[in-house]
């Protein structure tokens, strides 16, 4: 893992957008120890890939994935020769994806933007749990009736039929069941659909977000996962709670979608503990059970961080 750090990349919470993008250079030049910033980039990608960059917009541009990191991606993929029609900016929601600033953002740079709600779910592709959800509208099964109705989430076509490549973007911030709004519960309930099954309850979270990004065709397809801290927020959620933030100015990146979540949880609690709040115990049995499928590392003691200022 290499993080990468500039004290004056935010200002006020706001990110200094060239402050920003030459941390996106740094770290990915660190990360796969190329000297250029294209070269770097095609250690991870090809021109023939069609790219998603997968963000976490639902909490806005403030808290969420901040448009700044990922033109910085955008940028370095751009360099490295990837057509820009062959990059996408993605989440489940469009209408989270346009109130964030990412409709603009890919104007700006003529890449493509899309909602996997939008571009609805592979009836042949789906991760299956005893579980019994009721399917709701935007769903595949919405209205069916039958036996084993609900028990499917189905991923989303623009992952069956138009990604090739998977960049996960995804912000320092704090999510009350999860624990984290991290790498691998972005990933998995941004692209299938029937989730609302597995969200009320800890035990259930921890169980299906490892099994749905372990999906071949989902988890395989991830070469980098990337935490923007430039910000971290550790109370609110889904909603922009810049009192309860810490401006951290770091990118961390890694392959290791597990190390990266585990380590921004020791993160919001340090951030608890100082602000003299009560420090809370983040289940780590999501985190567990996705080691234990080898995803990655959940042991804090197993971590390498490179730290690059």
């Amino acid at each position: 893992m290499v993080i990468v750090q500039d004290a004056e990349a935010t200002k006020a919470f706001k990110p200094r957008w060239d402050k920003v993008l030459a941390l996106v250079d740094t770290g990915i030049t660190s990360f796969t120890g190329k000297t250029s910033v294209g070269e770097a980039w095609k250690t991870l990608v090809s021109t023939q890939d069609t790219v998603g960059i997968k963000v976490y917009s639902a909490p806005g541009g403030n808290s969420g994935t901040r448009p700044s990191v990922v033109a910085g991606v955008v940028s370095g993929l751009l360099q490295a020769g990837v057509p820009p029609q062959q990059i996408i900016l993605w989440d489940k929601q469009w209408s989270d994806l346009r109130r964030a600033g990412f409709v603009d953002l890919a104007g700006r740079y003529g890449v493509r933007v899309s909602s996997s709600a939008t571009a609805g779910y592979d009836e042949t592709t789906a991760y299956e749990n005893a579980l019994l959800g009721q399917p709701v509208w935007g769903d595949l099964e919405f209205k069916r009736k039958g036996d084993g109705v609900g028990r499917k989430s189905f991923v989303s076509k623009l992952v069956t039929k138009e990604i090739t490549k998977i960049i996960n973007v995804t912000p320092l911030l704090n999510h009350n069941t999860a624990g984290v709004c991290g790498n691998l519960y972005s990933l998995a309930l941004g692209s299938v659909d029937n989730t609302i099954r597995f969200e009320s309850e800890t035990a259930r979270l921890a169980t299906a977000v490892p099994e749905i990004y372990a999906l071949p065709i989902l988890g395989d397809r991830v070469v980098l996962n990337i935490v923007d801290a430039l910000i971290c927020q550790y109370q609110g959620e889904q909603r922009s709670l810049l009192h309860y933030s810490t401006a951290l100015d770091e990118l961390r990146f890694s392959t290791d979608p597990v190390a990266l979540d585990v380590l921004s949880l020791q993160e919001l609690n340090r951030q608890r503990k100082a602000a003299k709040m009560s420090v809370v115990t983040n289940s780590f049995d999501l985190y567990h059970n996705a080691s234990l499928v080898e995803i990655g590392v959940s042991n804090l003691r197993n971590i390498d961080v490179e730290t690059v200022r």
